[in-house]
This record gives C-alpha cells, structure tokens and sequence, in this order.
C-alpha cells in the first residue's frame, strides 16, 4: 500500500473504529456502501472494530489486510469476500444487492440518472470545453499509461445500475471505463495500488459519470491516499448528492489529521439522512475521532445510542458493540468493558474479533 499521504492518526491505541465495508462486493460488481446483506464473516471489527481499510501489520484481532493498527475508529472498508466475480464499479449501495437499482446510501434518485433525460456527455467525453495548452497531450500521455485491462474482462459484466450510468459517454469509452472499474473492484483487497490506477484510468475517461469519482474516492482511500479520496468523494456527492460515503470522508479527515473536521461530518445534516446502518458506521469513526482527541467520554456518548439499536444488521452490531466496549475502557470502566466484550464474543460466531485477547488483558475468561 501506498502511505505516501501518511496517516496522521496515532496508532496503536485506537482500537474499535468504523471502517466500513466499501470493499464488500455484491457480486455485481456493485461496490456495496455497507448494506444489510452483509455476511457473517466480515472481518471487519476484526481490527479492533475500525471502519478503515485497516492495513498496517498489528492485526489485533483481524485476518484482513489491515495496514493501520489505529482501531478505535476507521471506516474499515470491510472485505466480506462478497465479490465472486469482477463485476466492477465501485457503486456501495448500502441495499440488498440491487442489479438495477441506484438508491445508494440514502442519495435520491435523480430522473436524469443514466436515463432519457440526463444530458449528452459523449461530446464533452472527447472534447471537455475549453482546453489549455498541452491538455489534449497529457490526456494521450494519459491513455498510453493506462493499466491494462486483461482481455478475459467483460465490460457487460459490470453491475447493470453502474453500467446504466456510463451511457453517457460514448459505447467505446463506456466499455472501457467499465473495464477499469471491473478491474479497481477486483483488485481493491489484494493490490490496492493497481486497483487505485485502474480507477484514475476510469476517471480520466469519465469523469463526468459519478461513480467513476466515487470509486477512485474509495481506491484512494484503501490505498491511504486521503486527501485524493476526500477530493473525489466530495465531487462524487456533488455530482449525485445525499449522505453516501460519508464514514468515509470522515476517516480521511482523521487519515488527514483532522479529527475535529470528522466530529464535524457526524453531526452534519448530512448525517440525519443515514439509515441504521449509515449512523451506525459514521458514530463508530466519530467516536474514534473523539478519541483521537482524547475526548473518551464524548466517544462513549456517541456510541452509547447505536449500541441500543435493534435496527442493526449482525456485523455492524457486533461491530458497535465491540468499539462500545473498547470505549468504556479508555473510560475507565473495566467491569462495564467486560461485559461488553464478553457481549461481542458471543456474538462473534466468525471469530474474526480479538475479544479472547482483550478479556485476558481484563482478567476475564
């Protein structure tokens, strides 16, 4: 992994963060937000309940390719092996597998969406209005440097809701903007550099098209690259609006050193347009935020809600309950934490949790 950005968040002692699962494929290709088909054997929480992508080496917990040990809240971009084939794109939708659907992550459906009405780009895909000196040089320089994408991947493969948004540009462009994303959603667990420069080839041929910002935003951030990711999920939320991706945004802010901008995401309006699930993830990265701080109590608070949830899906709620139990220990409660942890333990039939080794630090059994 790249750590060129660096993550500025101090490690070792945060351990029961957010990081969702962005890398959970539907099997579409889809890139699923975090939706309630997830499986049981989310590794996610492994790493001490995070929501990043963790990836650094002290898997304290995890058998994920977690690159940070900071795990007391990223948005974890959990890898549930949910992607049995390279159906690309990195479309999130925190929703039960939708093949044509679009409703992602609470955003709302916009009539022009890949439809009748949404407006022509395929001029602009090849000629994007005024053009500096150089520009159309470097867009060639571009195209030469572009991954290769193997000759087995099938552009109509890609999940038919991602495909229905590159009809926009024109068919040639379209297969091979699908191709990159098929190609970033394969590759995000297992070479995240690759996967990261097969998205910046999908955004550099469409641009335009949302979810090709929205998957380099998510291949940026597996990649630790925050401030890139932080960039063009922002865009991707201009361009389609809503809440979506917003755990995310606020562990870049933590990856970026910025922990009071993540507090500040959560209590965003934005935020009150999450479902269950979406509140869930974001109060977990904002309670690891809080204790990036050292605000322990403000963490404990933030959590304290989503650990009454009954509207939780097994894997965020073991997650919750997790990083709840994590939080009552850097309060100071150790019997409190005990039982929490003991809680997490029977709940994690996976056993993709450290909770064993958290009880042995306790005394507990």
């Amino acid at each position: 992994m790249s750590e060129s950005s660096g993550d500025n968040r101090s490690r070792g002692n945060q351990r029961g963060g957010n990081r969702s699962s962005h890398s959970g494929r539907n099997g579409q290709g889809g890139y699923n937000r975090g939706g309630n088909n997830r499986r049981g054997n989310d590794n996610r929480g492994g790493q001490r309940g995070g929501y990043r992508d963790d990836r650094r080496d002290d898997r304290r917990g995890g058998h994920r390719d977690d690159r940070r040990d900071d795990r007391r809240g990223g948005y974890r971009g959990g890898r549930d092996d949910r992607r049995d084939d390279r159906r690309g794109g990195y479309r999130g939708d925190r929703r039960d597998d939708r093949r044509g659907g679009d409703n992602r992550g609470g955003r709302p459906q916009h009539a022009n969406r890949g439809g009748a009405g949404q407006r022509d780009d395929r001029r602009r895909d090849r000629h994007n209005g005024p053009q500096r000196s150089g520009y159309r040089e470097e867009r060639l320089n571009l195209r030469e440097r572009e991954p290769e994408i193997p000759s087995d991947v099938n552009p109509k493969e890609l999940d038919p809701g991602v495909r229905q948004e590159l009809r926009s540009l024109s068919k040639d462009n379209a297969d091979k903007v699908a191709g990159h994303l098929i190609m970033a959603a394969s590759l995000m667990d297992t070479d995240s550099d690759k996967a990261l420069a097969h998205a910046r080839a999908a955004k550099d041929r469409g641009g335009r098209v949302s979810i090709t910002r929205e998957t380099l935003g998510i291949a940026a951030y597996h990649a630790g690259q925050w401030k890139e990711a932080l960039s063009e999920l922002r865009a991707a939320r201009r361009m389609s609006g809503g809440p979506g991706m917003l755990a995310v945004m606020a562990d870049c802010e933590r990856g970026l050193g910025k922990p009071a901008k993540a507090v500040e995401l959560g209590q965003g309006p934005e935020a009150e347009e999450l479902d269950a699930e979406g509140r869930a993830e974001l109060a977990i990265v904002v309670a690891g935020a809080h204790h990036d701080l050292n605000d322990y109590a403000a963490a404990l608070e933030t959590l304290r809600p989503e650990s009454e949830s009954t509207d939780l899906p097994p894997v965020t709620a073991l997650r919750v309950t997790y990083a709840f139990a994590d939080a009552l220990l850097a309060t100071g409660d150790i019997d409190q934490a005990r039982q929490w942890f003991t809680r997490a333990k029977e709940m994690d039939t996976e056993k993709v949790l450290d909770t064993d080794e958290r009880l042995r630090e306790l005394g507990g059994a």
